[in-house]
């Protein structure tokens, strides 16, 4: 019976990895074939763990405009849908695991667990406002004119459009979960330490935008009684 059921579950993943959302490679580029909505560099082989168990190998990479997944068959770009399916997937040496209808990048795993939600949008590239300086309010180009209906967002973009990335980082204590930008809301979670946090983050110089220094702040945090 279980053998019958996963047979099934993977009919109903293939069916949905086909049926996502999809757009030629062909339908929209620029001479410098640029992809600046999307996390990493390139499309790179990834591992998908899904919840029943299956391991899926696809060729992957994150767009942080859309916060989906995004996949290459045939040539074609395809969003992964149903996330809710999905247990924990493996890319360019990072972890994703789905929150909601996103995937967030782990940073620490325990009892306070630390994530990335990497965010984008897509702006204008801004009109010159002299001395060399350019501004998006300036521009009056719309988002409209270049028709980004949902398919678009995972191709090459125009060369006078750029992504302004917005990471927001999520923990999770008291199996709940808060958002913080910056280290003054990453302080308010902790209210009752938040002299000896303040003097954690100048005694050692940490910048809550620097991964590596803030997981060693969330680690230092978990430790306090």
């Amino acid at each position: 019976m279980k053998k019958v059921i996963n047979q099934i579950y993977a009919k109903i993943m293939l069916v949905v990895f086909l049926i996502a959302g999809s757009m030629s490679l062909q339908c929209q580029t620029t001479k410098e074939g640029t992809m600046p909505q999307y996390l990493f560099p390139d499309f790179s082989k990834s591992k998908i763990l899904m919840k029943n168990g299956q391991i899926q190998d696809p060729v992957m990479n994150y767009n942080m405009v859309t916060e989906k997944m995004v996949f290459i068959r045939d040539n074609i770009y395809y969003d992964l849908l149903l996330p809710e399916m999905v247990d924990t997937i493996y890319l360019q040496e990072s972890k994703f695991v789905p929150i909601g209808k996103s995937f967030f990048e782990v940073l620490l795993s325990g009892p306070a667990a630390l994530f990335i939600q990497h965010t984008g949008s897509i702006l204008p590239a801004g009109k010159q406002v002299g001395y060399g300086g350019t501004s998006q309010v300036a521009s009056t180009t719309s988002l409209t004119s270049i028709n980004l209906a949902s398919g678009y967002y995972n191709l090459p973009l125009p060369g006078d459009f750029i992504v302004k990335v917005t990471p927001v980082y999520w923990i999770r204590k008291d199996n709940e979960m808060f958002s913080f930008l910056n280290e003054r809301q990453f302080i308010n979670l902790y209210p009752d330490k938040a002299a000896r946090i303040k003097a954690f983050i100048k005694e050692n110089r940490i910048k809550v935008d620097k991964r590596d220094q803030l997981i060693k702040l969330v680690n230092y945090c978990s430790n306090l009684k």
